[in-house]
């Protein structure tokens, strides 16, 4: 599978997962608040639903794991999802990013 293809975003029916690069802009980065949202959000759709990091793939519903990305401010993650609902899975997760997760900074 080349790069292309792996960031395309196709319907999960075509049998590949959908994926999108976010770029966190929080000026504390992916803390405590900002992680619990993206679990909480998360955890709203049947798909499953993974973040990465570096080398790092975590599970997005797992407040915890998103803990452990330690993902300051300016880091690129790509967010992967699979499953009936992944699309809107990964249209609601990046527009969480693109708000800053409703923090001012």
């Amino acid at each position: 599978m080349t790069e292309e293809s792996a960031l395309r975003e196709e319907s999960p029916e075509g049998g590949e997962a959908v994926a999108r690069t976010v770029v966190v802009t929080n000026q504390l980065g992916l803390h405590a608040r900002p992680a619990a949202k993206l679990a909480q959000e998360a955890q709203n759709f049947t798909a499953d639903i993974m973040v990465v990091c570096e080398e790092q793939e975590i599970d997005a519903k797992s407040i915890l794991d998103v803990l452990t990305l330690a993902a300051a401010q300016g880091s690129v993650l790509e967010l992967r999802a699979d499953g009936p609902d992944a699309v809107a899975a990964l249209d609601c997760l990046e527009e969480h990013f693109k708000n800053r997760f409703g923090e001012e900074k």
